[in-house]
């Protein structure tokens, strides 16, 4: 089984873009709604243990939670040293079920794969991208969005430049859904050409 890591900067696309997979019949684990279902169950003591007074009514609550870590670069790392095993757990599991299963290729879906060394744990990359103009249009047009929220999301991102080096595929979702859709099907299709002989056994 080819396992395809899926990336790329806020506001590029990469939830469109694993629907997209995830309609063409590819299992597709997403890291960011892994993390909002740990928030409301196993992680739940341990970031109330590490952060108190940051869950109400049996689930964490990411405002209260964002209060202890915006700005405090120690508190963020404490964070992701809870959170960031179990979505790898989790993950892990995933990759198992679907290979078990016979599926040529699974999907993860890894906003900070690049960030977070998970380069390591994929054989190869897609980045999702778009030309910034309309990254910030799409960013800005969020709720509670400011320029400096964006700006200072971004300093933490691995630019988008070197993404795109970095990867095996790149997928402009600034050129529209079909074409987004076109790429997906391409790289699919590139994938599972290399693996005709044994993708059943």
């Amino acid at each position: 089984m080819i396992v395809l890591g899926l990336t790329g900067s806020i506001g590029m696309g990469k939830s469109t873009t694993a629907k997209m997979f995830a309609e063409a019949g590819v299992p597709v684990h997403d890291s960011d709604e892994t993390v909002h279902r740990l928030y409301a169950g196993k992680a739940v003591p341990l970031v109330e243990a590490a952060f108190p007074g940051t869950t109400t009514a049996g689930s964490v609550d990411r405002t209260l939670l964002a209060g202890y870590v915006l700005g405090d670069a120690a508190a963020l790392k404490k964070l992701e040293s809870i959170v960031h095993p179990l979505v790898r757990a989790e993950a892990d599991a995933f990759l198992a079920r679907n290979a078990a299963a016979g599926a040529p290729i699974a999907v993860l879906d890894i906003p900070l794969l690049y960030e977070t060394g998970g380069r390591d744990r994929v054989d190869k990359v897609v980045v999702v991208t778009a030309p910034a103009e309309i990254q910030r249009a799409r960013v800005l047009a969020r709720p509670g969005m400011t320029e400096e929220k964006l700006a200072s999301i971004l300093a933490k991102q691995v630019p988008d430049a070197e993404k795109r080096k970095l990867a095996d595929f790149v997928i402009d979702t600034g050129k529209g859904l079909d074409a987004a859709r076109a790429a997906v099907k391409a790289i699919i299709a590139e994938l599972t050409g290399d693996k005709a002989g044994s993708a059943s056994g």
